[in-house]
């Protein structure tokens, strides 16, 4: 398990797991019904792209923050992704998606920058 921290809001700091293999970016959050609210997925492409970077929210039964950042680990978009959605892209292209609890999406703003901890 990593960490990663908002440089411009120093307290947020969520435990996040890496999703890097093509099965785990397809599964994602599907079939989950709860989440900790200091735990999200962090999805890692290739390249940065909006296409790529589009989600589903089919078969997710829970509303997520979705944050999308570009290669350089800002913030490029955000919304509250709804269940059974089936599309949500970033406006921007982007390299990495955070998915989390719900409450956490006022935690990040356009604009801002992540920072990746070590592994605990």
């Amino acid at each position: 398990m990593s960490r990663l921290k908002n440089k411009n809001r120093p307290t947020v700091q969520l435990r996040i797991k890496p999703c890097i293999s093509f099965w785990c970016r397809l599964r994602g959050l599907t079939f989950r019904k709860t989440l900790p609210r200091d735990w999200g997925l962090f999805f890692v492409y290739r390249h940065s792209s909006r296409r790529d970077t589009s989600i589903h929210m089919l078969f997710v039964f829970t509303a997520l923050a979705v944050i999308w950042l570009d290669e350089n680990y800002r913030v490029v978009d955000r919304v509250l992704a709804k269940p059974w959605r089936p599309f949500y892209a970033p406006r921007r292209a982007a390299r990495y998606i955070l998915e989390t609890h719900p409450d956490r999406l006022q935690d990040f703003a356009i604009g801002d920058e992540i920072v990746l901890l070590e592994n605990d």
